[in-house]
């Protein structure tokens, strides 16, 4: 199991660092730390919705964490919620 923080920032130059941090750790469980997300931008969604669809295929468990207001907030703006983007919600 990995552990992923996400930055507080997470805008278009954000992505292409994202999608990388989650090819490495393709393969394995990961969990992504989302508590000190004040920003969340849709191209990082796009990130996280492919991560998602990714590790469901691989049969691999991929958790969104302790998202903060402004990422479940940023989520709800686009129409997505979090059971998109992870296998569960983890309670803080």
């Amino acid at each position: 199991m990995i552990t992923m923080r996400l930055a507080d920032i997470l805008d278009i130059r954000a992505a292409s660092p994202l999608a990388g941090e989650l090819i490495n750790a393709r393969g394995q469980n990961v969990t992504i730390d989302a508590s000190n997300v004040q920003k969340l931008g849709a191209q990082c969604v796009q990130v996280l919705l492919s991560a998602r669809s990714t590790w469901t295929t691989d049969g691999y468990s991929l958790v969104v964490a302790d998202a903060s207001e402004s990422f479940l907030d940023a989520l709800s703006t686009l129409g997505i919620t979090i059971s998109d983007i992870s296998e569960q919600e983890l309670s803080k």
